[in-house]
């Protein structure tokens, strides 16, 4: 769980500029408050998902329950913001005035939320999710991004269905 602290790391001494991150203090506040949502809750529940849907030995379908809706609730959190609801004014990224600006708050979210088919979503549960499903989208549109990904990262869910509780070989294959 030290992602947080390595984006944090890498803003401070290789990001001189604030191309990733902010000057004004109510901005850096802000994109240190969704950096934090997501640390300490969509990536620990939708890594806890994860493993009780495609990892555990055993099916718990409290645990997977439990996860799945905690997940889908810290989405819905990341679509209220996204969408403005509150606000009046829809953002393209999670923190920064206006329509945002792309930042580590959104480095530390996306690759977990692209992630919605590999954690057992369905098309059907992320139409609820129209804003956050467009933020994936235009993530994934950056030059930077398809270069770092590429096919060689894409993760294979049967594969990894397959593999199951302590045999995670080829997963990433």
């Amino acid at each position: 769980m030290e992602t947080s602290a390595e984006l944090l790391y890498l803003l401070k001494v290789a990001d001189q500029d604030d191309d990733f991150g902010f000057t004004d203090e109510l901005e850096r506040s802000q994109c240190l408050q969704w950096l934090f949502f997501w640390h300490g809750g969509g990536a620990p529940n939708q890594g806890q998902l994860n493993f009780f849907i495609i990892f555990a030995k055993e099916e718990i379908p409290y645990a997977i329950s439990r996860f799945r809706t905690e997940t889908l609730r810290n989405f819905n959190v990341l679509e209220i913001r996204l969408s403005g609801k509150y606000t009046g004014r829809p953002c393209e990224y999670l923190a920064g005035k206006g329509k945002g600006k792309y930042s580590v708050a959104d480095m530390s979210a996306w690759p977990w939320v692209k992630g919605w088919k590999f954690a057992g979503f369905s098309d059907e549960d992320m139409k609820a999710f129209p804003h956050l499903m467009r933020w994936v989208d235009r993530i994934a549109e950056r030059k930077a991004v398809q270069r770092a990904l590429g096919e060689k990262y894409e993760t294979n869910v049967d594969v990894a269905k397959q593999a199951g509780a302590g045999d995670l070989k080829g997963i990433f294959e």
